[in-house]
């Protein structure tokens, strides 16, 4: 059976690192789908790994990709719809019903401004979608700006003119736990026969971390979070 890891998101030791992560967001797709229709801008789309998805499940008629001009290649099949400098969208304003953005706001230098465009090109009453990290190791380094608190969120997206934001954890104390296991026994550095070895052992505990995780459903002190899942509207 062929993985994707974005849609169909095994668990195996050679993926213990990003699983969770994966499984998370494409949870969290499948949870508000109910509310993608419309127009459908995907706001830094790498090769848009949800796109059928979506397409196939929710109310969206057209989808379109959007990625910065310098955007990493992740499939040479694969290609943006439009290409942005980060600054401005080449759209008009009104042009969209709802934004798709997955794991792309840290990686945004000014936050405020991609929010702002995002919200320029939504319609009235325009859906807007993000899923962002919290519990994640550098990476598309040195376009890695900022892990946000969800105070910090609510912040930017009110400046940027949305309302009715909703923030969500993805998970709490124990896939916290479980999440750094995967990270540090898949990249930190190990030789090829401890990483496997401590992979056997790992992986049903990162399993039962999992399993027994309790996401926390306000954010209060020493709460431990993994990344959030965050709806507005215009």
């Amino acid at each position: 059976m062929e993985y994707d890891n974005f849609t169909n998101v095994p668990f195996l030791i050679e993926n213990l690192d990003n699983s969770f992560i994966r499984m998370t967001i494409f949870d969290a797709i499948k949870n508000n789908i109910s509310s993608f229709y419309g127009r459908l801008l995907d706001v830094g789309c790498g090769k848009m790994p949800y796109k059928n998805f979506i397409l196939e499940n929710s109310k969206v008629k057209e989808y379109i990709g959007l990625d910065i001009e310098t955007a990493i290649e992740y499939d040479k099949e694969v290609k943006p719809d439009y290409v942005w400098n980060g600054k401005i969208m080449p759209f008009e304003d009104d042009s969209y019903n709802m934004i798709f953005s997955t794991e792309v706001l840290e990686h945004c230098p000014d936050p405020l401004i991609s929010l702002r465009e995002m919200y320029r090109v939504l319609k009235n009453d325009g859906y807007l979608f993000l899923t962002v990290p919290f519990l994640w190791p550098l990476h598309e380094f040195p376009h890695d700006y900022y892990r946000y608190t969800p105070f910090s969120l609510q912040k930017i997206l009110t400046e940027a003119g949305f309302k009715d934001i909703q923030i969500e954890a993805t998970g709490g104390w124990n896939a916290s736990l479980a999440q750094m296991l995967g990270l540090w026994v898949r990249r930190s550095g190990l030789s090829d026969k401890k990483k496997y070895f401590l992979s056997v052992i790992l992986k049903p505990v990162i399993k039962y971390l999992i399993e027994k995780d309790k996401i926390p459903d306000t954010f209060l002190q020493c709460v431990m979070i993994t990344g959030y899942v965050v709806s507005a509207k215009v």
